[in-house]
Parts: structure tokens; C-alpha cells; sequence
């Protein structure tokens, strides 16, 4: 089986994040006001935080195009930056779980844009089941296609692969709730 995007072509997996998937996430949730997107790659999460009156500090393993507040590797990080309420991000996949339990480790709310097979693995069920996973947001409309940064290919309008908004706080007891959003313009939002 040929895989469309081998780990040697994906470079450092920055897949850009449609803006329509934030614009998603705010619609039903309350982000803290200041924030830490530590895969921020050209700035599309953070500039719709922005945009929306949050205080986003960007970081990245690389600088791209985009001004960052400071380069460096999230995973060798060992505090959030002063006053970080939580952290929004879109994280390399193939480092997802340790973006994930890092990040929890990290700050006290965490929201990741994940693929939702990223709830399947029993590898997960400490940071699925015990970190505080509070909401789950699924997509009830695939996303506009993330292509690969400099993937120079046939562009595809519609992604194959359902996301989901993972919703992590750090209080929170009990069960997960799951709800299904959408990112197109006119579609009914789930009450939360």
C-alpha cells in the first residue's frame, strides 16, 4: 500500500489549518483569552485567535513566513510562556501524542485539531481518559482539504480524513462530551 503522503516527503508535517476549522472551534467554546500555539507554522491558527481578541504567543520548531515569538522545539519546552492559559493547536501527526501529553503537562486547558481516529488507539487511554478530556467537536462536514506545506500536486477541495476539536481541562471530572459543528456558514451549532 503506497501511502499519499510518505514521512519522507512530509518534511516536518506542517499541514496549514484551514482558518474555517477555528472559526469552528470559537463558535462553540470559550477559549481563555491568552493562548500558546507552539506549532504555529505560517500563522493560521493564530491569526484567527487574533482576529477573534485573544493574546496568542506563536512559537515553531522552524520559522517560515510568519512572525513568531520565539523558534524552538514545543517538545524540549519545559514551562508554557508567563501567563499562558492553555495552548490551540494543530500538531505535527506524527507527533500528536507527545504533543498531546506534553502539552497537558503544560498548561491547564489544551485544544488540539486532531484526525478523529486519534480516539481508536489504547495507547492514548491515559491522556483519552484520565488528563480531563472534557469536549470532543466533531465535524459533521469534512474540512477543506490540508494540504502538505509545498505540496505541489493536484489541489482536492474536500479532505477525505475526518477531524475532530479535542478539548482537554485540566478540572474537569466525569465524562466527555461529545458534539458535532460545522465549518460552513449557516449550519446549525450544537448548545453547550
Amino acid at each position: 500500500m503506497k501511502f499519499a503522503n510518505p514521512h519522507a516527503d512530509r518534511g516536518n508535517d506542517l499541514y496549514c489549518t484551514p482558518p474555517v476549522a477555528v472559526e469552528a472551534l470559537l463558535r462553540v467554546e470559550d477559549l481563555p483569552t491568552y493562548l500558546w500555539e507552539p506549532a504555529a507554522g505560517r500563522g493560521h491558527i493564530v491569526k484567527v485567535l487574533r482576529e477573534a481578541g485573544h493574546r496568542v504567543v506563536a512559537s515553531d520548531l522552524l520559522h517560515y513566513d510568519f512572525e513568531l515569538d520565539f523558534e524552538a522545539d514545543f517538545l524540549a519546552q519545559t514551562k508554557a510562556p508567563r501567563g499562558c492559559e492553555g495552548i490551540c493547536t494543530n500538531p505535527p501527526y506524527r507527533l500528536a501524542n507527545q504533543f498531546a501529553r506534553h502539552a497537558l503537562d503544560l498548561a491547564p486547558r489544551v485544544y488540539l485539531l486532531v484526525r478523529l481516529s486519534f480516539l481508536e488507539s489504547t495507547g492514548r487511554t491515559e491522556i483519552l481518559e484520565e488528563r480531563g478530556l472534557a469536549r470532543v467537536y466533531v465535524f459533521r462536514n469534512r474540512l477543506p482539504m490540508i494540504h502538505r506545506d509545498g505540496y505541489g500536486g493536484p489541489r482536492i477541495d474536500r479532505s477525505s480524513v475526518a477531524y475532530a476539536w479535542l478539548c482537554w481541562d485540566r478540572g474537569h471530572t466525569g465524562d466527555t462530551t461529545f458534539h458535532r459543528i460545522s465549518w460552513t456558514a449557516g449550519e446549525v451549532e450544537p448548545c453547550v
